[in-house]
């Protein structure tokens, strides 16, 4: 997930015929969450880059087969270039699958993202020092019950049920 301090937009209810007002930055400053999470148990594990790139990716896949020990995991995404380069080294405890092209809502990590940014819509940070440690006390505050409630989508439940038997 990429974050930065350009303004975040979003639907907000008000009464009928009320214009909502919000601050808006254009300040291009980011840096770049990646995150994988475990959608039975709610184990997640987070790590901030200041850019998604095979490198970066790369440096995250073995923070995951670390953390994993001797686990073994399928690890969902999209089809970003980071995730499918050449040079990357799969650990021997990661198994990766791409989902098919513009199909966010297959990934349930996007759920997870969706509701990590949806506190800062129409918030304006100073600094990136700022949002980072509004991001970073947002995620510490989420238990493994409630990722597992954000991310747990039936027909994944279903499919580990499947694989469990």
């Amino acid at each position: 997930m990429r974050i930065g301090l350009m303004s975040q937009r979003g639907r907000v209810i008000t009464s009928r015929g009320v214009k909502p007002i919000a601050m808006e930055q254009y300040v291009r400053e980011n840096f770049w969450v990646y995150g994988v999470v475990e959608p039975l148990s709610g184990w997640h594990l987070c790590q901030e880059y200041p850019h998604l790139n095979g490198m970066h990716f790369q440096s995250f896949i073995d923070a995951v087969s670390t953390a994993l020990g001797d686990e073994l995991a399928v690890m969902q995404m999209d089809q970003a270039q980071a995730h499918r380069a050449q040079a990357l080294i799969w650990p021997e405890n990661l198994i990766p699958i791409f989902q098919p092209p513009y199909s966010p809502e297959l990934n349930p990590t996007e759920r997870f993202w969706q509701h990590l940014k949806s506190p800062l819509k129409g918030k304006c940070f100073e600094t990136l020092d700022q949002l980072r440690k509004q991001l970073w006390d947002r995620i510490e505050s989420l238990n493994a019950e409630a990722i597992a409630s954000l991310t747990g989508y039936d027909f994944i439940l279903e499919a580990l049920f499947c694989a469990a038997l």
